[in-house]
């Protein structure tokens, strides 16, 4: 009735001996020396961040990416994502577009925030305050002595 694996390919790419995803997507991983790597994930985070640039002024999608890359340069901005994620959000009324062909080349469609994406901003400022708040917890009670560590 379920499927089960054993280490190796599943049916989406990768997995152990338990059958959960292994590789890129994961935000934690064994390094070959027997070291970990940990990423936090940053995914989620673009939505604010768009909402916050879009707070300041309409813009493109092109343009959101070069501000998105100034808020997070360590992460890959996906181009796809991005465009899904401003879609979505349009259908749900958070921001809302318009095409415009005033500048020269090819006609680009114009982001810009409604109220219900003030809103959502409202909302997403105080989850990260609590979110902050947590994890400042967490690496004040981790304590300063282990930073850098390996």
């Amino acid at each position: 009735m379920f499927p089960t694996y054993t280490a190796g390919m599943g049916p989406h790419g990768p997995h152990d001996r338990s059958g959960r995803r292994r590789g890129a997507g994961r935000s934690r991983h064994r390094c070959d020396d027997g070291s970990w790597s940990v990423a936090a994930r940053m995914e989620r985070f673009n939505e604010p961040v768009v909402l916050a640039i879009l707070r300041d002024g309409s813009a493109h999608g092109y343009d959101l990416a070069e501000s998105l890359r100034a808020w997070v340069p360590d992460e890959q901005i996906d181009l796809g994502n991005l465009y899904r994620m401003l879609r979505s959000m349009e259908d749900e009324g958070i921001v809302q577009s318009e095409w415009s062909d005033n500048a020269p080349g090819r006609a680009k469609r114009t982001y810009e925030l409604t109220a219900d994406g003030e809103t959502l901003l409202d909302a997403w400022v105080r989850s990260l305050r609590s979110t902050n708040a947590t994890i400042a917890r967490f690496l004040q009670e981790y304590g300063d002595d282990k930073e850098g560590t390996t």
